[in-house]
């Protein structure tokens, strides 16, 4: 997001970690009713247009989606919302953008009050690392053919009793309601946010054996110590890597991998 727009979803990210900052406010269902209006706007391109409308008053653009909202959400999401449309937004779908990672947040700050959020933040990166496995299922869970129910029954087999709710909730909606986005780019966005949430960078740490506590504790110390911040390890086994670990973190590689130095030594020697 640009300008606008960026400045925009900040103070909608604030005004959300206020109003969940009383324990009387339930967070899952703040995300549910967030959910349900990243749906609406997101089929009424004419309306969010309108409510983008930098010629639009912002207290006329509050007032209208007020009275489409009134008595289908509650009045915290009415509120939410009505303040988001009197800001200035530079695209249109900024504003549904902002909505739904609002939703998302929502959904972790359930988490991490009831002590989960750790748990949420690493299902789904095994959620990630078992579709990636699995061509079958991600074709079953990506295909624009099926049936979203048919979807929602399938991810439901897979999580229901094995996932916290809220990674469930989490996974349902990305699946259900992509937006445009490709699977594994929705899932990288959760991570983000649920690191962002504890205040942590998430490294993707690829090596050819399972690390050791020792080794995961080094790793995870000179990470933090590089980038000014705790860095979460989400590991995954590969061994075609060889030896070595490759770490990524946001679009920053870091490949120690032996694999990847064969590669190096033959380019050198095929120059």
């Amino acid at each position: 997001m640009n300008g606008a727009s960026r400045e925009a979803l900040a103070a909608a990210r604030e005004r959300l970690n206020a109003l969940t900052d009383a324990t009387s406010v339930d967070a899952g269902a703040l995300a549910e009713e967030l959910a349900s209006v990243t749906t609406l706007l997101d089929r009424e391109v004419s309306l969010r247009r309108v409510l983008t409308d930098p010629a639009q008053p912002g207290e006329a653009k509050a007032e209208l989606i007020g009275r489409l909202l009134g008595g289908q959400v509650g009045g915290e999401v009415t509120d939410l919302v009505s303040g988001m449309v009197r800001a200035r937004w530079s695209r249109s779908r900024d504003l549904v953008d902002s909505i739904e990672e609002l939703a998302d947040t929502a959904d972790l700050i359930s988490a991490e009050r009831d002590g989960t959020l750790g748990e949420v933040e690493d299902e789904v990166f095994r959620f990630g690392r078992t579709v990636a496995s699995s061509p079958d299922l991600r074709a079953a869970l990506t295909s624009r053919t099926a049936k979203v129910s048919a979807q929602k029954e399938l991810l439901h087999t897979l999580l229901g009793g094995r996932a916290r709710p809220a990674t469930e909730r989490l996974l349902t909606r990305l699946v259900s309601a992509p937006r445009g986005r490709s699977l594994e780019g929705g899932l990288e966005a959760l991570s983000k946010l649920a690191a962002d949430r504890r205040d942590r960078s998430v490294a993707v740490v690829t090596s050819a054996v399972p690390l050791s506590e020792q080794q995961k504790r080094r790793l995870g110390a000179a990470l933090a110590t590089l980038y000014g911040r705790e860095v979460h390890l989400n590991l995954d086994v590969d061994p075609s890597v060889l030896g070595g670990i490759a770490v990524r973190i946001g679009d920053e590689v870091i490949n120690g991998s032996i694999a990847d130095r064969l590669e190096e030594a033959q380019r050198r020697m095929a120059g």
